[in-house]
């Protein structure tokens, strides 16, 4: 009889290698047809300076397969995974794949997350993805971390949306997308944001606001070019 502590640590090697080989099938089945806006990231990329690149929660799937594009070009990807047990498997994928794995939670350790995100990107140059509605929803509110790290590091926000012809939609709280294998998808980048160093709590929201905008529209521009394909 296999105790549960063995069977625990069993689940706990193997769903990383059964997580990666999924997302594997995906991203050689699936076909990229398009990345709207790729141009957007020419003048990061060439600076060599880091930046945050913003999508929804549920855009994992391709938000990821870009950064790792991005990767090979050159740019320093990191991931913020909560220190739990929990984000164990999502921090032995981030650096099986050479990415950096940043442990921290914006909602239960959110000081020293913003902490330690300011000092990959300022002392590591990392440029650390930040899931902009999560970790918890509402889906697609465009929460203020992102914003204040972007102030508090001079760097630029680049919001990055996709959509797929064919896929499933979990129940969860961001309604996750996994694209069926086979399927067509189109990524989008919007042009990268600037956040003045000093804004007014009026003008943080309306700045959530243009970003959540921005990323909507970035997702409906990816449906309408599959529209036309």
């Amino acid at each position: 009889m296999i105790s549960r502590k063995k069977k625990k640590k069993f689940t706990r090697n193997i769903a990383p290698f059964l997580v990666r080989l999924l997302l594997n099938v995906i991203w050689r089945t699936c076909k990229v047809i398009k990345i709207q806006g790729e141009h957007n990231l020419e003048s990061l990329i060439k600076s060599a300076q880091p930046f945050i690149p913003v999508y929804w929660h549920q855009h994992h799937v391709y938000g990821a397969y870009l950064m790792l594009k991005l990767k090979k070009r050159g740019v320093n990807i990191g991931f913020l995974i909560s220190p739990s047990s929990d984000g164990d498997m999502s921090a032995k994928i981030a650096k099986k794949w050479g990415t950096i794995a940043i442990r921290g939670s914006s909602t239960r350790t959110g000081a020293k997350a913003l902490r330690d995100l300011y000092l990959a990107i300022t002392k590591d140059k990392i440029s650390p993805v930040n899931t902009s509605d999560g970790p918890t929803g509402p889906i697609h509110v465009f929460k203020p971390g992102a914003i204040m790290l972007a102030q508090l590091t001079k760097s630029e926000l680049v919001p990055v949306a996709y959509a797929a012809t064919r896929y499933w939609q979990l129940k969860s709280w961001d309604k996750f997308i996994i694209p069926k294998p086979f399927s067509k998808i189109v990524i989008s980048i919007g042009k990268p944001v600037k956040i003045d160093k000093t804004l007014s709590e009026d003008e943080l929201d309306k700045t959530c606001k243009l970003m959540q905008s921005m990323l909507l529209k970035l997702e409906f521009s990816a449906k309408k070019e599959l529209e036309q394909s």
